[in-house]
């Protein structure tokens, strides 16, 4: 399902991206919000990946390709390298999502690193990423304390720049991360990088990375979504009662490289 270009002055692109999440959980399950490297396995074929995914999840995460994906694991650094390779560029992007007609229900951020950002340009980027239809932004590594700029660039147009938390974030910044948050609230499920196996401990979910999530939620004025490592139905559905919504990253990324049904791959988490 497609929305108009203009979907009124009503919502923010912000609040679009917690409605879009608390909609999901008012039909009984967790929102879920899947990941794909923007250009990846090709460029010619972004729009088609992009429509799959986005015709089934109820937000849809772009990654701008990086030459140091710092927080990434190897799938996604993977597919970013091969999408640099094959010349995608922020810009790129923009201009593809500009000219989707009509846009995607589902609300589309851009889960960038700030090195890009800067080269696009702080002034102009928020215009420029509303007029292609971008809700917010996800930037790993910008420390909260350093993104007084960007932050207030976003706001004058309305996007969310989501901020992420992870299990051993200090309590008094956890409460101000969740205080400040926009869109949704990125718990992190465990330290280290995405992608990470399923297999062993995490795959059913320990119960210290509930209890984690029990605290973000009774913190955060805005939906709080799990992401890293989630692969399974088993642990969407261990993750439901103590989230809003799951973010599938890596799992995602390796269905569109193996050239897998991804509408059917995602159906199945549910």
């Amino acid at each position: 399902m497609k929305q108009p270009r203009d979907s009124g002055p009503m919502t923010s692109p912000s609040e679009r991206i917690s409605a879009a999440i608390q909609a999901a959980v008012a039909k009984g399950r967790p929102a879920l919000v899947g990941y794909l490297t923007a250009g990846f396995p090709t460029r010619r074929h972004f729009k088609d990946s992009l429509a799959a995914v986005a015709a089934v999840c109820d937000v849809v995460e772009i990654g701008v390709p990086f030459s140091d994906p710092m927080a990434d694991g190897t799938t996604i650094q993977r597919a970013s390298f091969a999408a640099l390779a094959d010349g995608v560029t922020l810009p790129w992007i923009l201009d593809e999502l500009k000219s989707i007609e009509p846009r995607h229900s589902a609300p589309v951020l851009l889960m960038s690193y700030l090195n890009p950002l800067l080269a696009f340009g702080i002034i102009e980027l928020p215009r420029a990423a509303r007029d292609a239809g971008v809700a917010g932004f996800i930037v790993p590594d910008l420390p909260f304390e350093e993104s007084g700029d960007l932050h207030h660039a976003l706001a004058g147009e309305g996007l969310a720049l989501v901020q992420m938390v992870t299990p051993v974030t200090p309590p008094e910044r956890l409460s101000m991360l969740c205080r400040e948050a926009k869109g949704f609230v990125y718990a992190v499920t465990m330290t280290g990088t995405t992608g990470k196996s399923a297999d062993g401990k995490f795959g059913d979910v320990p119960a210290d990375v509930l209890e984690y999530m029990d605290r973000v939620k009774a913190l955060s004025r805005v939906p709080v979504c799990a992401g890293f490592g989630i692969r399974s139905a088993r642990q969407v559905a261990r993750l439901a009662p103590h989230v809003d919504g799951v973010v599938v990253g890596s799992a995602l990324v390796e269905a569109l490289e193996r050239g897998e049904d991804v509408g059917a791959f995602l159906k199945s988490l549910r």
